[in-house]
């Protein structure tokens, strides 16, 4: 490019759904007015953007064929499929920065939307930083599909999800369950695994399925119907949220929608069940058995979450301080008949969800509802155990939330435990709005503590990237904590071995007066 020619411009333009009529008017211009279009092709060299386009294209334009080298992800490249595509796009841009370097407007057509999976964007990414660029919305293929079945998608505070079929089963299914409407795209091949996924998720019956929205050959039928053998890669899954207005207020879909429950003629027992610190491998056999036999599972979403979706099963997520809301909502779910389980991660009754049950259920109503609580292992248990045998004399826990109980009383507390020479375990240590807490707590122990006791942080225990460290009280480095740590800090019988294992005496020697501490390596 001289230094006297002005650079090309590039778009990148929507041409909706397939019917020629539903390109809007901008683009219409567009696409008549470049110097230069450019599509993608298959590796048959038909491309579908530009039949759809066809009849705006003018005589004498410029034409660029973008053929994708592979489409199945069976590749020779070094650098296998996704090698092969990224050097697709990397060619493929400098092809149009030779035509915008001269200064011609390029197009560059993109089925449906540009920057709703569509292949556009990573021209975009390679060129916009270099080119005045400009992107032009198009009519999405949900949008078509959701026009073409007559499908009312969302409503009000409904929350609408778009999933790619590509995702695993289990991911899709559990998001599948864990939301209002829903469209499923990228289909094709992958249309057995998203029927599975639907079926888990307890949503096959009400899905539909609309092959080609718009175009000539589109068809709509229940995705329960189709034929896997037929299904084309454009082709969408739409699963409604509310199929009907209903006479409620919009309220925070934070909190469960608590309602005066129905007649029922019998009081179903209400469970609360403990999941572990984390995956399946912490689960109990007894919570494991019956999380399969309740038709709802309420609580925080996180811990919702680690529930395995299957037909039949309501999971109602919620925030993380709305606990007796939750908490009421179960209860009223039992009390209708439902069988419910309230989950909770860790053991359920360590700062968990136990106590918030019991404590709504103060309530007159809900006396006729019988409360079972099914033990988890804790977190200070995993921490204990990853470390060694911390907590194997007395010990306290405490959570250094100040939510539901003020800080002065958790500073009596703290002095309290380490007056006494307890091994403390600490929950809940900091968040975004607690960033001062460990520090504050480290001082209050040091006034009672010798500079030398032993402290272990405990980091996503039983989770990837799970971290144990071993130091002291002095050299414990407050903003290294957060809310994913738990904390034990040792007492005058807590030692570590030469190999790093953290250990707390079952005896107390009680002319004992200082550390028993020994040197140590710290446990990454």
């Amino acid at each position: 490019m001289s230094e006297t020619t002005m650079p090309g411009r590039l778009y990148g333009v929507g041409l909706g759904p397939g019917d020629p009529e539903l390109i809007t008017l901008k683009a219409a211009r567009l696409i008549g007015e470049a110097d230069v279009l450019a599509y993608y092709s298959g590796t048959h060299g038909r491309s579908i953007a530009r039949s759809i386009a066809a009849g705006l294209i003018s005589d004498g334009v410029m034409e660029e064929l973008l053929v994708y080298p592979v489409t199945t992800g069976a590749t020779e490249h070094p650098g296998g499929y996704d090698g092969a595509i990224a050097d697709f796009y990397d060619e493929s841009a400098e092809r149009l920065a030779v035509h915008l370097g001269a200064g011609r407007t390029v197009v560059v057509l993109c089925e449906g939307d540009p920057l709703f999976y569509g292949s556009y964007m990573y021209l975009h990414d390679r060129l916009a930083p270099r080119y005045p660029t400009e992107v032009v919305p198009g009519v999405t293929s949900v949008s078509a599909a959701a026009a073409a079945a007559a499908e009312p998608m969302v409503r009000r505070t409904d929350v609408l999800t778009i999933l790619p079929g590509t995702l695993p089963t289990p991911e899709l299914a559990r998001r599948l369950a864990d939301t209002d409407g829903a469209a499923i795209m990228k289909l094709g091949r992958t249309f057995p695994a998203v029927r599975e996924a639907l079926a888990q998720s307890g949503r096959l019956d009400d899905a539909v399925y609309v092959e080609r929205a718009s175009m000539d050959r589109q068809r709509i039928l229940p995705v329960a119907e189709v034929d896997a053998d037929t299904v084309p890669y454009f082709s969408v899954i739409l699963t409604a949220g509310d199929r009907a207005p209903k006479n409620r207020e919009i309220g925070d879909r934070s909190r469960p929608v608590v309602v005066e429950p129905p007649e029922a003629d019998v009081t179903n027992e209400l469970l609360v069940v403990g999941l572990g610190p984390a995956d399946d491998k912490w689960l109990t056999s007894e919570a494991a058995d019956a999380l399969t036999q309740v038709d709802h599972v309420v609580g925080y979403g996180p811990y919702v979450d680690r529930v395995p979706v299957r037909p039949g099963l309501h999971r109602h997520s919620s925030g993380n301080t709305v606990e007796v809301d939750r908490a009421r909502f179960a209860l009223d779910l039992a009390l209708s008949g439902e069988k419910v389980a309230v989950v909770s991660g860790g053991d359920a009754g360590v700062f968990g969800m136990a106590s918030a049950v019991f404590e709504a259920a103060q309530d007159e109503k809900y006396a006729s509802v019988p409360i079972r609580v099914l033990p988890g292992v804790s977190a200070v248990q995993a921490v204990a155990a990853r470390a060694g045998a911390p907590i194997g004399g007395d010990f306290a826990v405490m959570s250094l939330s100040d939510r539901l109980k003020p800080w002065n009383v958790i500073e009596k507390r703290l002095a309290a435990v380490a007056e006494a020479d307890l091994v403390l375990a600490v929950y809940n240590p900091a968040s975004r709005s607690r960033s001062t807490q460990v520090a504050d707590a480290k001082a209050i122990l040091l006034k009672h503590r010798p500079a030398d006791t032993v402290v272990v942080i405990g980091r996503d225990v039983g989770r990837p990237g799970e971290s144990l460290e071993v130091t002291t009280l002095e050299k414990l480095d407050p903003v290294s904590v957060d809310m994913r740590c738990l904390l034990i800090v040792g007492a005058a019988a807590t030692s570590v071995t030469s190999t790093g294992a953290v250990w707390t005496k079952r005896s107390v020697d009680v002319q004992s007066s200082g550390s028993s501490t020994t040197a140590w390596t710290s446990r990454p």
